[in-house]
């Protein structure tokens, strides 16, 4: 064989290796990664209100696998969010609180997160709005930027609720464009973006603020909600009458604040909230619908796998709670959607956790394996079929050894102090009777103190 020959050849093989080589570039999907702050299951597909209209998520939903019995790690937002964005549970990192930073936690020093993850694999990686509890780490982004929230400074000039001294937790509707919301100025910069070509794969999250309060929007989103005909969430008298010690005390932390339900009951307000919470969740919607429109009508349509979670739910009365910060249903529960190439569309029951996400989008993207160890499991296989078998429960810690467990049938709550709740969701999905009493039911209780986590770390530092 001459020369030329020999040359051709390698040629053709350099050809062929990088015409494979980008073949496996373009199978690789793109993620729009869409995070939405204190979202609970209020939205139209997973049932939560009766008044809630929700189409732009409930197409999503459609289009791909809505897990109806997902849940947090975490009922509040920082260890939530570094959670899922490491793959570590809090009960591994010891990141319980608001004020843990992620880097100077201890069991996380060297772990690589997600958008991280996304930049090493040869990801294009960008985004806006609140993905971290706070700033996020710059070296993690090609392309991120914070803007201030115009929304915010109402309740420090003049809040709308009657609640005294309300202050951030202000509820009702601002006479302020929408343009103004940081949420529609993030929605309508994804949609530009959707429109570029990065030149490789992307990675594009973005975070919705709202429904975290305030609780405002534009007064068009309140019409469809006149306090008179706002239903309220069903409530029992006697709810906290068979709850352990450490559950009572769970639901006194709002007392401390101005929004707790005695003052709601007392300035007859809670029409008003109600009202507040399902606008932002339609104003939600409404961003949500932006950024979907415009993938449907770009390059990437379909090549981009959506998802669309939320950190943790809300309480708006249940239990005597406001907001969050409790084990129970309203407070672990949230919307979780995947939709893309090659997954299935269908519902799916199985218990799943924000957890499971960083695996599962490794799996999907073909990510590099990272240092620490995730804790989650791939979703793929419920993605291809919803109804497959599941053998995992989901986990949720709120503070150090305080934990809940959900599997399709029940919720098994320990705290620290060993206090316990048991609730079976085929007769009870409002959670109103505490079956850890009964003696009958030791056995589903020692089964599950088995999934309980086997580490409780200290504390993580504070800032």
């Amino acid at each position: 064989m001459g020369w030329w020959q020999i040359a051709a050849c390698l040629a053709l093989g350099l050809s062929v290796a990088l015409g494979q080589a980008r073949a496996e570039e373009i199978k690789r999907p793109n993620v729009l990664f869409i995070a939405i702050d204190d979202l609970n299951d209020w939205v139209s597909c997973l049932g939560g209100h009766p008044q809630v209209e929700t189409p732009n998520i409930d197409r999503l939903a459609k289009r791909g696998v809505l897990f109806s019995n997902a849940h947090c790690q975490a009922p509040i937002c920082n260890p939530s969010r570094v959670s899922l964005l490491t793959g570590v549970r809090p009960s591994t990192s010891g990141v319980y609180d608001l004020n843990q930073p992620l880097r100077r936690a201890p069991a996380l020093r060297g772990a690589v997160t997600l958008p991280a993850n996304f930049m090493a694999s040869g990801y294009h990686v960008l985004g806006r709005g609140k993905i971290y509890h706070g700033k996020p780490y710059a070296d993690e982004w090609h392309d991120f930027k914070v803007r201030p929230d115009a929304r915010n400074k109402q309740f420090r000039v003049k809040p709308i609720s009657r609640l005294p001294k309300i202050r951030v937790r202000d509820f009702g509707p601002i006479d302020l464009p929408e343009e103004q919301f940081g949420d529609v100025i993030n929605a309508r910069w994804a949609a530009e973006a959707l429109k570029q070509d990065f030149g490789k794969p992307f990675f594009m999250a973005v975070g919705i603020r709202l429904p975290h309060v305030p609780l405002y929007a534009p007064q068009k989103y309140f019409e469809r909600h006149p306090k008179k005909g706002v239903m309220l969430p069903r409530i029992k008298p006697d709810d906290l009458a068979d709850l352990p010690p450490a559950g009572v005390a769970i639901t006194r932390y709002m007392d401390k604040t101005p929004l707790n339900h005695e003052a709601v009951l007392k300035t007859e307000s809670w029409h008003e909230a109600v009202a507040a919470y399902l606008a932002c969740t339609e104003f939600v919607d409404h961003c949500v619908g932006l950024m979907l429109d415009s993938l449907d009508k770009s390059a990437h349509a379909k090549n981009t796998l959506v998802v669309l979670w939320s950190d943790h739910g809300w309480h708006l009365g249940e239990k005597r709670l406001w907001a969050k910060r409790s084990l129970w249903e309203e407070s672990t529960r949230v919307p979780m959607i995947l939709a893309g190439p090659g997954l299935a569309k269908g519902r799916c029951g199985r218990p799943v956790q924000l957890l499971d996400l960083y695996p599962t989008l490794a799996e999907l993207c073909r990510l590099a394996k990272p240092p620490q160890t995730l804790e989650g499991h791939s979703l793929l296989p419920l993605l291809r079929e919803p109804r497959a078998p599941w053998p995992h429960p989901a986990i949720t810690t709120f503070q150090r050894n305080d934990h809940a467990i959900r599997t399709e049938r029940w919720r098994y709550i320990r705290y620290a102090n060993g206090d316990e709740e048991l609730y079976d969701h085929t007769t009870d999905t409002e959670e109103w009777h505490n079956l850890a009493g009964e003696m009958r039911f030791r056995p589903v209780i020692t089964k599950f103190r088995s999934y309980l986590p086997k580490v409780n770390a200290t504390d993580a530092p504070t800032r």
